[in-house]
């Protein structure tokens, strides 16, 4: 069993699955409920709208220590001085994204299958995010999910730190931490939670149950 959970409970964002909220409130509402960093995924938005979103996520985020993560795009991460990228497995390259935002950033990659997991051992990166974990209609173009036994295979075979995403959510968050998971992403979990904080706070509570505290995302 996993015991350590350093990266805590991590949400991305969806506006399509926010029911018509402001993603400000969703975040604001998350944040409350205990989590710990917060990514900006907007995979339509043009680039003005996608900064305009995360300057004022950031601003709203700083105060209170939880760094911003901006899926795909380094751009937009320098241009708002978010706190790093997430970057999937056709985005820019990690050593390219490190030589940009460098040392102090957060990098996550995106791992789909154990190949890209394995060949990611030989990167500096922060963390690696698993997924899907389970299948998921919010990550539609992505391999055969890892399952748990997959997940706990990588976890045998990898020194980074695990991020699990896809399909999770309260009813099978501890048996991914016991899987071997350092974090628990979730997307439609809160974002289309009708109580956002409170969907939060269960999640958080089961993590807080099952792991020993841990250092933040935050470098």
């Amino acid at each position: 069993m996993n015991t350590e959970c350093p990266f805590g409970l991590y949400l991305v964002t969806d506006r399509s699955l926010s029911l018509g909220r402001p993603l400000e409130e969703i975040v604001d509402a998350a944040v409350r409920g205990g989590v710990s960093a917060v990514q900006l995924r907007e995979k339509t938005a043009s680039t003005a709208e996608f900064i305009s979103l995360a300057l004022r996520l950031h601003a709203g985020l700083k105060p209170k220590r939880i760094p911003l993560i901006i899926n795909d795009r380094v751009d937009v991460a320098l241009v708002a001085g978010a706190d790093g990228v997430h970057l999937g497995q056709d985005d820019m390259p990690y050593g390219e994204a490190r030589r940009l935002l460098g040392p102090r950033a957060i990098i996550g990659l995106s791992v789909e299958t154990e190949d890209q997991a394995l060949e990611a051992e030989r990167l500096d990166v922060d963390y690696l995010g698993v997924s899907p974990i389970f299948p998921t209609p919010t990550k539609t173009d992505t391999k055969t999910p890892w399952g748990l036994e997959g997940l706990r295979r990588l976890r045998e075979r990898s020194r980074h730190s695990l991020i699990a995403i896809g399909g999770v959510n309260a009813t099978n968050a501890r048996q991914v931490i016991e899987a071997g998971a350092d974090g628990l992403a979730v997307v439609s979990a809160i974002c289309s939670a009708l109580d956002p904080e409170r969907a939060a706070r269960s999640l958080r509570d089961i993590i807080d149950r099952h792991c020993k505290s841990g250092a933040s995302l935050r470098r």
